[in-house]
């Protein structure tokens, strides 16, 4: 498989670019993997796919407001940043992405707010990614209490739009618990609390792990073989009793239901040599394209995601190549919401 693969034209009309007024009524397409066939539902409907014993796998991180606006010491020019991952809480260090990235250089100061943080940028990480260093007097949780005070929930650029109070809500999932992403796995966007406890009083076993989202698996793959491509590392979590529960389902004969691409990367980083699921904790740069065999989910829910992305290529992985895009082809034609606040797929 190579990147060209991947290439399909997504109209930004169908780009959803505010979630729907109840989360479980977006739209569902259902594709059985054994008899090739696609069925439209409505999400909610997911319950008829279901069985008494069967486990639903959550990613229970929690987005916080990790976008920041601020200007450049001296010039004052506007700029943004993206906090991604914590590298040192006693020296406040953060790795980020940085906008507009041309104009952000070692050495340079950056203010916030109204001068409630001050950093300076100390390295260059990628080429829009720098690792800075906050200049404050107090401790981490101070800290932090201002970066929620003044940060912005983080939507994607591909939204043209700045966040709304809407966002605050919309762009976590309901069952949110462990801060630390700056992105929700927008396959349990879908899920209301109604119909968690409809799935439970059902029989469904509900477990949840954590994956720290972060920008890579969102961000376009750039290389033609795909073997080349790396994918930013994330922080993950799976607890003993999750990889019991995954196990124990597996063991008998029942459908472990992965919601996200983020649950399916964590579980596939965590594999025995006898393809059960071992509790760890860690990063996981996992990057699943085809051909792939899976070893601990036998059912994903998944959103619709953007062309030359690591998520798509992972949804061909698991539906194969030439299923998802007869679904993506019909996706279109019925004008299925793609993205973060689009519709949601369940694979069989």
């Amino acid at each position: 498989m190579k990147l060209s693969n991947f290439r399909f034209d997504l109209p930004d009309n169908k780009i959803a670019k505010f979630p729907i007024e109840n989360r479980d009524e977006s739209k569902l397409m259902v594709l059985d993997r054994q008899t090739q066939s696609i069925e439209h539902k409505t999400f909610k409907e997911i319950l008829n796919y279901v069985n008494e014993g069967d486990s639903l796998i959550l990613n229970n991180t929690k987005v916080f407001p990790a976008h920041l606006h601020g200007n450049k010491e001296k010039t004052g020019a506007m700029i943004e940043i993206f906090l991604l991952r914590e590298l040192n809480p006693e020296l406040k260090y953060w790795d980020v992405l940085v906008e507009p990235a041309r104009k952000i250089r070692v050495g340079n100061k950056l203010y916030f707010g109204n001068d409630d943080l001050v950093a300076e940028v100390i390295d260059n990480t990628t080429s829009r990614g720098r690792t800075i260093r906050f200049i404050f007097d107090g401790d981490n949780e101070k800290f932090i209490s201002v970066v929620k005070k003044i940060g912005l929930t983080p939507i994607p650029r591909y939204l043209n739009r700045p966040a709304e109070a809407i966002d605050m809500e919309r762009y976590q999932t309901i069952f949110a618990e462990v801060e630390g992403a700056i992105a929700p796995p927008t396959a349990g966007l879908h899920f209301s609390r109604e119909l968690l406890i409809r799935m439970d009083i059902k029989g469904v076993n509900i477990g949840k792990m954590t994956l720290h989202l972060g920008m890579g698996s969102s961000r376009e793959v750039e290389v033609e073989d795909l073997t080349k491509h790396k994918m930013d590392s994330e922080n993950y979590i799976i607890s003993p009793e999750i990889a019991k529960l995954v196990n124990n389902t597996m063991e008998k004969g029942k459908r472990v239901f992965a919601v996200g691409s983020s649950v399916l990367r964590a579980l596939e980083s965590s594999v025995s040599s006898t393809k059960t699921l071992n509790p760890s904790e860690g990063w996981t740069g996992k990057f699943i394209f085809p051909p792939y065999d899976f070893s601990n989910a036998n059912a994903f829910i998944t959103n619709f995601h953007a062309p030359r992305t690591t998520n798509l290529m992972l949804v061909a992985a698991f539906a194969g190549y030439d299923f998802m895009m007869k679904a993506y082809k019909e996706a279109l034609e019925k004008d299925y919401r793609f993205l973060c606040y689009g519709d949601a797929m369940l694979i069989l």
